[in-house]
């Protein structure tokens, strides 16, 4: 044994390990597919694109359970012979990284971006942007993640804009990308236009005003926001209404609230009867469902609020210049001087807000570019892993292609049920507001002189053109992510090889915000699938099931955690106990039980490698022993189950079954059985190889979940990185026999230490056994003695059934072992009557108060539930005392 095994520390020390060993991979090369030993062997690819964190400030716990999982797959599949490619990068995720600064800017300077300018304003972003991509970056290695770096992409660098020029001019030739002027998402905090997906809505009270807008008008209409009524056009009943039926095509001026409006009556099948009084203003300016309905029945459009948030003169003199909230009041106070108002009732109602700046959405008319998804083009195939099921050239649309990669299962949704989900978005998808009013981003690709417009991936030639100054929202750049990080849109080899990938991982809640732009912008530049699996873990909450959040003091910092229990113990707080799709409940104490077991994978190997003569690779194992061809077959069928599992990625139940066997069946019982075997000359050899071959195989099979301290053991038998190892094959199948036999070993033994416990008996004192019918174990005698301090131990095949023993059965075998030498019989019965008379009178007290009709009807169901649960254990304790009581 050489000096380095001997000097294994007692302790694991993470922060002694963890930095070191993450050089060393960076330095092997191995994160990089092209470094891979036996690449030519390697024919198959295995790709993941690291969903880019923003650079808006550190990672949390959603970044750590992804980063995870993620390396959890590429190190599976790297040791499975595969071209493991995880190519990370970072988003400049557009508004949220501006508001960032600009409140930094207003916090610390007291300025705005408008003050320092755009170009100034940019440098401060793209400052703070490369900061925080240093902390990221940082804190991704302490996570121990395998990406390569030498590929990694930016959203916002040189070959990404490239990309995103050149998607925007091929949509623009192709007639998918338009200007429009229709109605969007505005809000006037950020000042720019947000799309649908990034607006959250907030559970709040509001008033419902039920009024009419003179007092000769015909119909009563309901609204919560009766400020925007200064903007009517129309009022709008369904056509199947007999209340309203002889209004339709009617047409009303009235004098509303200082504004003069011409109100037509139109009937449209949309319009709920039961709601409010059935009859719905019409305000096309300032609603999408509106607008919608006003371009249907070709009604005017009148736009009473601006883009500051306050009423513009075309709303009337009343409330001109006010904010809405102002005007709201205005507008309810003229309906009760005019007796307009007929009913105020307080409802609950969603308040839709900007996601990153919290300011309240205005639906607003304005000049923006979208991307058309339901205008039809000739579908593009490439050569190469194209998509199936439509041909080159057939006529369809982004929305039809959409649907197609996931129902033809080119894209699999993992959960399942949340490809319900996607169909539902994507059936109701609107056409996208690709435009933002920010600075920070992709300029859109356009310039303009005089009346010329000019749409390209470089600038025009000449003087006095201008380009647009909006840029294109972040899910843009985003979308293309899969292959501008590949090349495209060069023809590289790693676009060929890599692409589509083969699994996204990532968190259920963008599954609209970026899966589907992903599927959007592939099918149509590449003419492929951009992956394979979608793979949707759940948030990360604290014990009690709640959101993490700043506010309510509960948040968990992984860096933290990764400093006080190590990053393997907290990789694996993250996946085990976790499920795809569903949140999970995380603890600091949850995080501590991992680093135990951390200590104790240290513990079983430190144990075997210092104890065995040499430590060396084995590549084949045979058992001697009855414990020896368990372990070796239970090896091998766990094996098979955690290929399984990962292969499915149930990460949780690939590692609650390996734990099972490291802590059970190795650590609990083989180690100790090996202890006996290795004190016999015939059997010491072998059972140092099986220590051994077990170990190795046990240490591959936790790598994915925990690198650090596999890879840290793994160095001491000298075969090079563990990183790059083979990873583990059944060796033999468990013989049912054996499995058999073994269940009637494992039973003696618990059988006879419960025997021990149940008459208190200490172990310095020996018993005796008899075993019946137990001849299969026979040869295990040794490890029997050990296992439970026996003396002599006589097999018999008869049953005698002697007196004065305590009985026990396992299977077929009986186990006699006779007290009266080691327990006072007299004593032992009188106070075992005792506690059985104390048991019986305990379940006779609960049986009465459960039995009473007024304690249920008073007590909780909890109390009730914890006093039926007593009552069970108590009966079971009654059960076995008379057991006892019958023994003796």
């Amino acid at each position: 044994m050489s000096d380095s095994e001997k000097e294994l520390s007692k302790a694991y020390d993470p922060a002694w390990v963890e930095d070191a060993t993450y050089l060393k991979w960076l330095e092997s090369g191995f994160f990089n597919p092209d470094n891979l030993p036996n690449l030519e062997k390697r024919t198959e690819p295995f790709t993941i694109v690291l969903p880019p964190p923003n650079v808006t400030g550190t990672l949390h716990m959603g970044h750590a359970v992804m980063l995870a999982i993620e390396d959890a797959m590429i190190r599976f599949n790297r040791m499975n012979g595969k071209r493991a490619l995880w190519l990370p990068g970072t988003d400049h995720a557009a508004i949220a990284t501006e508001s960032k600064v600009e409140k930094l800017l207003i916090e610390k300077e007291g300025i705005n971006r408008h003050d320092l300018g755009r170009e100034a304003f940019l440098e401060r972003v793209n400052q703070f942007a490369q900061e925080s991509h240093d902390t990221i970056v940082n804190q991704m290695k302490k996570m121990g993640a395998s990406v390569d770096w030498s590929r990694e992409a930016y959203t916002l660098d040189e070959e990404r804009n490239f990309a995103v020029r050149t998607a925007f001019t091929q949509m623009y030739g192709d007639g998918l990308i338009y200007k429009g002027h229709r109605v969007i998402n505005w809000d006037p905090k950020g000042q720019t236009t947000v799309s649908d997906e990034e607006v959250e809505y907030i559970e709040g009270t509001a008033k419902m005003y039920t009024f009419k807008y003179s007092q000769d008008f015909p119909i009563s209409i309901a609204t919560t926001r009766p400020e925007t009524k200064v903007g009517d056009t129309a009022v709008a009943v369904n056509p199947e209404d007999p209340r309203y039926i002889e209004f339709v095509g009617k047409e009303y001026q009235v004098e509303f609230a200082g504004a003069n409006l011409n109100i037509k009556i139109i009937a449209d099948p949309n319009v709920d009867q039961t709601f409010g009084t059935g009859a719905l203003g019409v305000t096309p300016a300032h609603s999408m469902v509106d607008s919608d309905m006003a371009r249907n029945h070709t009604l005017g459009m009148v736009v009473v609020i601006g883009k500051d948030g306050r009423m513009t003169k075309e709303a009337g003199t009343l409330v001109a210049g006010q904010t809405t909230i102002e005007a709201r009041e205005t507008v309810v106070n003229w309906l009760r001087e005019n007796n307009l108002l007929e009913a105020e009732v307080e409802i609950t109602q969603n308040l839709s807000v900007a996601q990153r700046s919290g300011g309240v959405i205005e639906p607003l008319p304005m000049d923006q570019w979208f991307i058309d998804v339901n205008k039809e083009f000739a579908f593009k195939a490439t050569g190469l892993n194209t998509m199936t099921g439509i041909q080159n050239g057939e006529m369809v649309t982004l929305k039809k292609l959409m649907q197609h990669a996931v129902k033809s299962e080119q894209i699999k949704i993992l959960p399942e049920r949340f490809s319900k989900t996607y169909f539902h978005w994507i059936d109701n998808l609107r056409d996208w507001n690709i435009s933002r009013q920010i600075w920070f981003g992709h300029r859109v690709p356009v310039w303009y002189r005089g009346d010329d417009m000019y749409v390209g991936v470089e600038a025009p030639e000449g003087e006095g053109w201008e380009q647009d100054s909006d840029t294109l929202d972040t899910w843009f750049s985003s979308g293309l992510w899969t292959f501008s990080t590949l090349g495209w849109p060069k023809e590289t080899d790693d676009l060929n090889f890599y692409h589509p990938t083969s699994v996204l991982e990532t968190g259920y809640d963008i599954l609209f915000f970026w899966v589907a732009r992903m599927v959007l912008m592939s099918t149509y530049l590449v003419g492929q699938v951009p992956f394979k699996e979608v793979y949707l873990h759940g948030l990360v909450r604290d014990e009690s099931g709640r959101k993490m959040s700043k506010s309510l003091g509960n948040v968990i910092d992984p860096l933290t955690m990764i400093e006080k229990y190590g990053a393997d113990a907290t990789r694996l707080s993250l996946m085990i106990g976790g499920t795809p799709g569903n949140d999970m409940k995380l603890s600091e104490d949850k995080v501590s039980a991992f680093r135990n077991f951390t200590n104790k994978l240290w513990n079983i190997s430190r144990f075997v490698l210092m104890s065995v003569q040499n430590v060396e690779e084995i590549t084949e194992a045979d058992g001697k022993t009855l414990p020896d061809k368990y372990i070796l077959g239970r090896l091998s069928e766990v094996i098979k189950k955690v290929t399984e599992h990962l292969e499915k990625h149930e990460f949780s139940l690939a590692g609650e079954t390996l734990r099972e066997f490291t802590w059970n069946n190795f650590a609990d019982e083989y180690l100790e059985f090996a202890k006996t075997q290795k004190r016999s000359p015939e059997l010491a050899e072998n059972t140092d190889k099986i220590l051994l071959y077990v170990l190795q195989n046990v240490l591959k099979l936790w790598h994915p979940f925990m690198p650090f301290v596999t890879e840290e053991l793994y160095k001491e038998f000298g075969l090079g990185m563990l990183i790059v190892a083979e990873w583990p094959k059944p060796l033999r199948e468990l013989e049912t026999e054996v499995a058999e036999t073994f269940e009637v070993l494992r039973g003696i033994i618990a059988q006879l230490r419960n025997v021990r416990a149940t008459y208190n008996i200490p172990y310095s004192k020996k018993i005796d056994v008899i075993l019946v019918n137990a001849g299969a174990v026979q040869s295990e005698e040794k490890i029997i003695i050990d296992q439970v301090k026996l003396g002599e131990v006589t097999f018999v095949e008869t049953d005698t059934k002697p007196e004065q023993v305590t009985t026990r059965v396992v299977g077929q075998t009986t186990i006699h072992v006779p007290l009266a030498d080691l327990v006072d019989l007299e004593a032992e019965k009188t106070k075992t009557e005792k506690e059985f008379a104390e048991a019986k009178a305990y379940v006779l007290s609960l049986e009465k108060t459960l039995g009473n009709a007024g304690f249920r009807a008073n007590a909780s169901a909890e109390v009730i539930t914890q006093r039926e649960a007593s009552l069970a254990e108590a009966k079971e304790r009654v059960l076995k005392l008379e057991a006892v009581i019958n023994n003796l």
